[in-house]
């Protein structure tokens, strides 16, 4: 989908407290013919749910298309690398590599935490499986993952100046596709993607800013005090406050954001994080127009036999 030029469009997926796969297939449900592919969250906030590569594999059985988040917070190279291989083998074909947040901030702080590698080196490691058919320890593979490598980025973090920079060096690492934290402050979001075009990185890669509804002032003040690397600047906490349906309003922001980055030079796609207002995503994909007249595929709109052919399918065809 990236690579033909269309402008692409992701979502978040928070895997259920469940074993019930009928339960991921509700919550895809919301999506069907909104979103281009769903990321599956990995212990994400350093809360237990569904394993990301399980709700992967259940959502590829039926023909949609995912993102497989891995954190380094809970495994070692060695599981990391055996879950890669068996997710490849299941027909997940993205993947999303995050250092992962602190057992501290979850739901089991009493958890030991691992942090074998971090981000970039868990790119270099998939790369390694990838491309040099070998794992970290130089023993060979006899077939290697067909996987899409992708990355977190956060423009809003100080120093500023070193966004792009730590975007080169994960480009580096194998990073091929970008998603980012909430994109609230647009002046500083152009200033990070001017600074990556002039160092040529986005010719490398393909960016998708993250972006979300805001449910009212109170929930954005929250996260904006309570959740590291999330900035939302003052004139959206007054616009809200201000509003006679805070939640409508929040939907609006958010259209109005999703419409802006679209038209910056380099933005191949956009990232909804809609916590909770999951229902929100189809209203606010249509209402912003960046579908044009083209609708993702889901079952309900699949005009060919499932199977697979559709388990094939990625966000962007995979050329070496």
């Amino acid at each position: 989908m990236l690579k033909s030029g269309h402008f692409a469009v992701t979502a978040e997926l928070a895997p259920p407290d469940s074993a019930n796969p009928d339960e991921v297939y509700a919550k895809a449900r919301i999506f069907d013919g909104y979103v281009d592919s769903m990321n599956a969250t990995d212990g994400s906030g350093a809360n237990c749910h569904m394993s990301s590569v399980a709700m992967c594999a259940l959502l590829s059985r039926v023909g949609y298309e995912t993102v497989m988040q891995i954190s380094c917070r809970d495994r070692n190279r060695i599981a990391i690398q055996g879950d890669v291989l068996g997710a490849a083998a299941l027909g997940i074909n993205n993947i999303l590599c995050l250092t992962g947040d602190g057992v501290q901030v979850g739901d089991h702080p009493e958890a030991k935490p691992v942090f074998d590698l971090d981000s970039i080196s868990l790119l270099e490691t998939i790369a390694r499986l990838r491309d040099k058919h070998v794992f970290a320890s130089g023993r060979k593979i006899s077939d290697p993952p067909k996987v899409f490598l992708g990355a977190a980025e956060n423009p809003f973090v100080p120093p500023f100046d070193f966004r792009p920079l730590r975007l080169a060096k994960k480009i580096a690492a194998g990073a091929q596709f970008f998603q980012t934290q909430y994109c609230f402050d647009m002046p500083r979001f152009k200033t990070f993607m001017a600074r990556s075009r002039d160092l040529g990185l986005l010719e490398k890669c393909f960016i998708l800013p993250g972006m979300g509804p805001l449910a009212s002032a109170k929930t954005a003040d929250w996260m904006r005090k309570k959740v590291p690397g999330i900035h939302i600047p003052d004139e959206i906490i007054k616009r809200l406050e201000g509003a006679r349906d805070q939640k409508e309003e929040g939907r609006n922001i958010c259209i109005e954001l999703i419409q802006q980055l679209r038209e910056i030079d380099g933005v191949s796609g956009v990232h909804i994080m809609a916590h909770r207002q999951e229902d929100a995503v189809s209203y606010i994909v249509k209402k912003s127009g960046v579908l044009g007249d083209r609708q993702p595929w889901s079952p309900y709109n699949d005009t060919s036999s499932r199977g697979s052919s559709h388990q094939k399918r990625c966000v962007t065809p995979l050329e070496k």
